[in-house]
């Protein structure tokens, strides 16, 4: 029905274009008639609930996630769960609150703030007169949050999703919509004493995670201001350039020397110097070479981002992280809004194993103090220091990690499953599932009344419940119960005074926090 009146539609279409075309005056009243009639079999198309009914309701479509996002299974979702209840638990002994912030904002927003990559904010259209786009990031929005709300000084996480208009690649867990875990630092302080706890943070996230060997690479910004002036690179180029640097991750120093002179206009000569820096990365000795190079030693900036780095790593000595910690000049980052100290977390492969020295960055951030400016009226300046955690390739890596050893996730956290052995007994084991959530444990039941043991006993190896607890009519008579683990399939009977205790001792000695032999 809705395809003939859609025919219909542009049938009447046609008879008002071709006379209209040639002869306009003419077929005024023509027309009148014509776009009448249009109005009527728009109308027509119409639903009563005000949507435009289908031209074709047996049309068939491919069911799909839209490019670059994912469904997530319980399993994938325990999984989530549990590395985010991590990362907050870090957060949280570290003293940091939480915000949350809307997932749009206004476009002027996020103009501006990211430089090339400005080109992957997903815009949307105008349906209310203003101008929206997805968040981006949780850094900007935080700083609006900053100046909005006249806050100083504040030490937050925010957990959230960030959306980009990128190519992604989903087995490297790159995607379009993702989510981020951000921890910043706002207010005056003495250098690089918040800086170095942010790395701090990253390393005891990575380290509750145990992922996989890791390094921090450390840089300033300033540093590479200094480098890039005294190497030859014009003011106005010091982004672009900066931008070429920070792809030296994923792409040869070859490539990145075309780019810079082919696309950016660069001289030859200025891209060979620096990238007989940018090859350079190590510790203090390294800070200490530079501090007395030629060229950086007689440039200001580079001598004040060269005196951080030496004061961030004397602190990362202090916390003890200083071999997981490395100044690379390679590092440059390329998001406008940073100011100073800027850091990345990498993954690293197993080269016994024949796999990539750098599986992939994991986490990354830096000093930005002029971005809440850049929102107050009045210019008030609020340094920031934050980093921001790529959780989603994290998530990646662990679950490539879980499948490799032959286990799974346990996608509940139910301590025990009660079980009958008898018929009719549907009341009792409702009372000992009371009783025990009464006492804070996670229980399930059969909602049969008279379910087959074996097959409630099948049901807890299924879903990786730690313990089943049996009741049958002795059982009841007797005041016990009997206590089986699952996974041994060893029973032991139970006082009913001491159930609580017992299976509280028992569940301590076990680790559910991750995974089950599959």
């Amino acid at each position: 029905m809705g395809f003939c009146i859609l025919r219909r539609f542009v049938r009447h279409a046609r008879v008002i274009y071709r006379p209209f075309s040639t002869h306009p005056a003419l077929f005024r009243p023509q027309i009148a008639e014509e776009v009448s009639k249009l109005l009527d079999l728009k109308a027509q198309l119409v639903a009563e609930d005000g949507t435009v009914a289908p031209t074709n309701v047996n049309q068939k479509f491919t069911l799909k996630t839209a490019k670059g996002t994912r469904d997530y299974s319980p399993e994938q979702m325990a999984l989530r769960l549990s590395v985010l209840n991590k990362i907050v638990a870090v957060f949280k002994k570290h003293g940091a609150v939480t915000i949350d912030t809307p997932v749009f904002e206004l476009k002027e927003v996020l103009t501006g703030k990211y430089g090339e990559d400005s080109k992957l904010i997903y815009d949307l259209k105008d349906q209310g007169g203003e101008i929206l786009s997805l968040r981006y990031d949780l850094t900007v929005p935080f700083a609006r949050y900053l100046a909005m709300n006249k806050i100083s000084n504040i030490k937050r996480y925010h957990i959230a999703k960030v959306y980009r208009r990128d190519n992604p690649s989903m087995s490297r867990g790159r995607y379009r919509e993702f989510y981020q875990c951000d921890f910043d630092i706002a207010g005056a302080f003495d250098p690089m004493i918040p800086d170095a706890e942010c790395i701090k943070i990253v390393a005891e996230i990575l380290d509750s995670l145990n992922v996989a060997s890791y390094v921090v690479k450390v840089n300033h910004r300033l540093l590479l201001d200094g480098m890039f002036e005294a190497c030859g690179v014009p003011l106005d180029s010091f982004r672009s350039i900066c931008s070429a640097v920070d792809k030296l991750d994923k792409a040869s120093w070859q490539d990145v020397k075309k780019e810079m002179v082919e696309e950016k206009g660069l001289s030859e000569a200025a891209a060979d110097q620096i990238g007989e820096y940018v090859k350079l990365n190590g510790g203090k000795e390294l800070v200490e070479k530079l501090l007395n190079d030629d060229k950086l030693s007689k440039n200001k900036s580079a001598l004040e981002g060269l005196e951080a780095i030496k004061l961030l790593l004397g602190y990362c000595e202090i916390f003890y992280i200083s071999d997981k910690v490395s100044f690379d000049l390679s590092l440059a980052r390329g998001l406008d809004y940073y100011t100073g100290v800027i850091y990345e977390a990498v993954l690293l492969g197993d080269a016994s194993k024949g796999e990539e020295v750098s599986v992939g960055s994991v986490a990354g951030g830096g000093r930005y103090d002029n971005l809440v400016s850049m929102f107050d009226v009045k210019n008030k300046q609020v340094p920031c220091v934050g980093v921001s955690l790529g959780v989603e390739r994290l998530f990646a890596v662990l679950e490539q990690k879980i499948h490799a050893a032959n286990r799974k996730v346990r996608t509940t956290e139910v301590d025990a499953y009660v079980c009958t052995a008898q018929k009719n007994l549907v009341e009792e084991r409702l009372k000992l599932c009371n009783q025990l959530w009464e006492d804070d444990f996670k229980v399930e039941y059969s909602y049969k009344k008279n379910p087959k043991l074996l097959a409630q006993l099948q049901y807890c190896e299924e879903n990786s419940i730690p313990f089943a607890i049996i009741l049958g009519e002795s059982e009841i008579k007797n005041g016990v119960v009997k206590l089986r683990n699952v996974l041994s399939r060893e029973e032991t009977e139970v006082k009913r005074s001491a159930l609580a205790d017992e299976l509280r001792r028992r569940l301590g000695e076990l680790n559910l926090n991750g995974t089950v032999p599959a």
